[in-house]
């Protein structure tokens, strides 16, 4: 062995430990076109040993690989900002992809893509649901300091406080970039406008409210109280039967963090809307970046009217929600 080989290959003794380790796998994979082979020589591990390195460097953020595309993007994409001038981002997979895994794979991208738009110094609306349930599990370590998490509207109902499911997602959204978390404790909806009006002054509901006005970014996904596929808001016990007879009523066609509109854009009048805990839609379209998230084709009119009524800056869809969007 040469000497230039001995110095490469890191004794026992003085390993770099995992991070390290994964730093150097990472640089000579990526930077220095190395094979796998090579970088199992040089670190003096085993092959699968730097696969699962590789994979750390990702998970932990010390790699954030970008795929950027090429003639400003696939023609779906295209379309879809042509059309509604959000950026899409379109997930490619087969028809024949499960519903379940098909909100994962959409749930892996964006999870990839969120921490692009998180720095420093910034306040982060989360909606709570399955969508972003399952995104928060794929978020990767981003080192950053002053940031804050705030949850974008309550979760309790008759059967459940919600702080449980709710601060779950809360929390990893605050372990991936090291933030404050801000829970809301109130119901989904309050059973009399005259009470959220009333919660609505107190101080410590108006701090909470206040954190919000702040939003630098919102991450949420949409609802549609006519899909065949209900969000949790529709399947969790949030709304009673006069409430979804109310929505038909009032012509509600999806809902953003449990605040519903119809396919115009127009919200305001919607009874049930006086009792939700979710963001006003008017100040919410004044947040810098709001990312929406939404698998199935079944999200597709709800997807269409937040998109139409500028609710949305940016979207990641799975490729046949994408076609639909755009078809005629």
């Amino acid at each position: 062995m040469t000497d230039i080989a001995r110095e490469r290959r890191p004794s026992r003794g003085r390993r770099r430990g995992r991070s390290g380790d994964a730093l150097a796998a990472a640089q000579m994979y990526y930077m220095q076109d190395r094979t796998m082979e090579a970088i199992a020589s040089d670190l003096g591990v085993s092959r699968s040993s730097v696969s699962r390195l590789l994979a750390y460097a990702r998970d932990t953020g010390i790699v954030d690989i970008r795929i950027t595309p090429v003639a400003g993007g696939s023609a779906l994409e295209r379309q879809i900002r042509d059309r509604y001038l959000v950026a899409a981002h379109v997930v490619p997979m087969p028809s024949t992809v499960s519903e379940v895994d098909r909100l994962e794979r959409v749930a892996m991208t964006a999870a990839r893509l969120v921490p692009q738009f998180v720095d420093s110094h910034m306040t982060v609306g989360v909606a709570w649901g399955s969508t972003l349930s399952a995104l928060s599990r794929h978020l990767p370590s981003k080192e950053l300091h002053n940031v804050t998490v705030v949850q974008l509207n309550g979760a309790g109902n008759m059967q459940t406080t919600g702080i449980e499911y709710a601060s779950e997602i809360l929390q990893r959204f605050g372990e991936a970039f090291g933030a404050r978390v801000q829970q809301f404790p109130v119901p989904a909806f309050f059973d009399d406008p005259a009470t959220r009006a009333a919660m609505w002054r107190e101080r410590s509901i108006r701090r909470v409210l206040g954190i919000q006005a702040r939003m630098d970014l919102a991450v949420f996904g949409v609802g549609s109280p006519a899909a065949d596929v209900p969000s949790r808001v529709y399947a969790g016990g949030y709304l009673e039967r006069e409430d979804f007879r109310s929505l038909a009523e009032d012509k509600a066609i999806g809902d953003v963090a449990t605040v519903f509109y119809r396919a115009d854009g127009t919200w305001r009048d919607i009874r049930v809307n006086a009792r939700a805990t979710g963001p006003d839609l008017e100040r919410f379209r004044r947040v810098p970046r709001r990312v929406c998230v939404a698998a199935g084709v079944h999200k597709s009119a709800s997807l269409r009217s937040a998109m139409l009524a500028g609710l949305v800056t940016d979207v990641v869809v799975d490729e046949a929600l994408a076609r639909d969007l755009v078809s005629d």
